[in-house]
This record gives structure tokens, sequence and C-alpha cells, in this order.
């Protein structure tokens, strides 16, 4: 008998844990493996499926899309009010301070929704559009400064969206082992635009460069929030945790950098800090292997398909109203 080797058992280790956590918390009610010859959104071919057939890459690069969009004070203003991720008191205050259980919660509804989206049957990646789109019609309020929010307002989700494609790609291009670059890189940036779509975004950049300047469009009203300030730099005390403030930081557009005080070190160090990132981040997705959802969305679509892949159905303002507790029923 062959011995276990030890990157074997770390990716058992890995995989047991990703079960655990979020497969079966998450994924329940999604569907990989049919219909027969459905495409989903994306399928073969597709530079969706390449990207975010690297699980550990389009983790961290949602990571990088998070504190990018935090930005925004009435991002940060929502996830204070609304979020799991922020710690609530006896009165539903929000305290200021991470929720350990909310983020595992976020974390696991975000790695959901980009996979199952991506490889998930048609039926699938709209369900999860619905529930998303849902929640986002319950997030309404006021800043404590008197300006409102709403997560359904228009600018808000353009830049959402940019942000989210911005953290994905921008990830996938240093740290992918085989990147997209150039026309193909771009291909991404143009099919992503269908789950934009499908949560209600409209008027949404389709190329890197156009995604780059629909961002810096957002500076005027940008700002370095608190809640952003707790998690930069000097204020980051675990060693992992810095490494990871370093790497997220090293991704965004450099007037984003500015506003939270990053400067790239010299030439030699920034390769030799990427280089460690990316030897972590690949050997965690070598360790863990593919995803068992690309392998069945690929196993879908083995004889064929009827067409590249089919579009988000969704039609503004055609959803039905529903109070948060009904949708977090849905998504439990």
């Amino acid at each position: 008998m062959l011995p276990v080797l030890p990157h074997q058992l770390a990716g058992h280790w890995l995989n047991q844990r990703f079960d655990d956590n979020i497969r079966k918390n998450y994924f329940r009610g999604m569907e990989f493996a049919g219909p027969e010859g459905d495409p989903g959104w994306f399928g073969p071919g597709s530079a969706v499926w390449h990207v975010h057939a690297h699980t550990s890459v389009m983790i961290f690069g949602l990571q990088c899309a998070s504190y990018l969009e935090r930005l925004d004070p009435s991002i940060f203003w929502m996830g204070m009010d609304h979020s799991r991720l922020v710690e609530k008191d006896a009165d539903g205050r929000a305290t200021g301070r991470l929720d350990p259980a909310g983020i595992a919660v976020r974390l696991g509804h975000s790695v959901a929704f980009f996979i199952g989206t991506a490889y998930g049957s048609t039926d699938t990646a709209e369900r999860l559009a619905r529930t998303v789109r849902a929640m986002h019609h319950t997030i309404k309020g006021v800043r404590p400064d008197g300006l409102s929010y709403d997560a359904d307002d228009p600018e808000w989700l353009r830049w959402n969206y940019a942000t989210v494609v911005w953290g994905i790609a921008t990830a996938h291009e240093i740290y992918h082992p085989r990147p997209l670059r150039g026309a193909e890189l771009d291909q991404y940036y143009s099919e992503f635009v269908r789950v934009g779509h499908a949560l209600g975004a409209t008027d949404l950049p389709t190329t890197k460069a156009e995604t780059l300047e629909c961002l810096e469009s957002y500076l005027p009203r940008l700002g370095l929030t608190h809640g952003n300030a707790v998690a930069t730099g000097i204020n980051v005390t675990d060693p992992l945790q810095a490494a990871v403030d370093w790497a997220v930081r090293d991704t965004m557009p450099s007037w984003a950098a500015q506003l939270v005080m990053y400067k790239p070190p010299n030439a030699i160090e920034r390769v030799a800090r990427r280089t460690a990132v990316w030897t972590s981040l690949n050997a965690l997705q070598t360790a863990m292997g593919t995803a068992p959802e690309f392998t069945a969305a690929k196993a879908r679509v083995a004889a064929g398909t009827s067409v590249p892949h089919t579009s988000p159905t969704y039609e503004l303002g055609t959803d039905p109203v529903r109070d948060r507790e009904t949708v977090e029923m849905t998504m439990a």
C-alpha cells in the first residue's frame, strides 16, 4: 500500500473543513450535476470557469473586493447597521467589534454565491441571485451624519459590482499560476457583467480599463472609514493578518492605496512578498484539488450544450417584497 503523503493529509483536512463549515451549510439546494447539457450562466470555455476554478485565489479576491468596497462610507454604515459581520449588543446596536461567527457566515454565503453562479445550473444561479437581491431590498437606513443609504441604489450597485470584479480579477492576475492577460482577461470582465445584471446593476464596465475608470469616478465620495482603519497597517498586530492586509492593499488602484496609507515597497521586496503569498495560495489550492462543483459542471456539459450560456432573466422592479426574517430563512 502506498504511503499517505503530508500534502494529501493536509488536503483531506482542508476539504473536510470546507465540507463541514461551508458546503454543508451554504450549498444546500444547489445543482451542479444536472440538468445534462445546461451550460449555466457561463459554460465550458468561459473565462469565469477558468478564474473561479482556483478557489483559494478567488476567496482572496473577495477579501480584496470587500476592503475596497468599504471605502464608501455608506457601505461601512450598511455593514454596521445590517451585517452579520459586526457584533451587536443586547439592544441590537453595533459595538464596532467584528463577530467571528458572523464573519464565517458571510464568508460561507459569498463563496457559495460565486461558486454557484459560476458552475451551477441556470436554475441554481437564478435562485442565488434572487436571494441576494431580496437581502439588498431590506438594507435601507440613515448614516449618523444624516445621509440615507439604500442597497438598491443604482450608484451603489455599480460601485459594489466594480469592486467585486476588480478584486477577483486582480487577485487572479497576480496569484493564479496561469493567469489570463490582455483580451482574455477582458473576456472575464465582460462575462462577469451577467452577475451584476442579475443583482439589478446597470451601466456596468465591461473591461479592465473601464472598471478602473468606474472605480476612480467614485473617489470624491470615498474615504478611510473606521472599518478599514482598524484593519490597516499598524493597527493589525497578528503576523498572519498583517501579511494578508499587505497583500490586499497591494491589489488596490494607486489612488485607493493612498487612502489606506499603502506605498509599494521597492521592486525586489515586492516580488519577494508576492512570491510568498503566491506560494501560500497555490499550496492551498494544490492540497485541496479541483472543486467537486467544477468537476460536476464539466461532466454536466461533456456531451455539449445547446447554447454557449444562459442569461439572467431578472427585470428591475419585479421582485416580491420580503422582510429580512423571511429572506434569512431562505438563505439558511
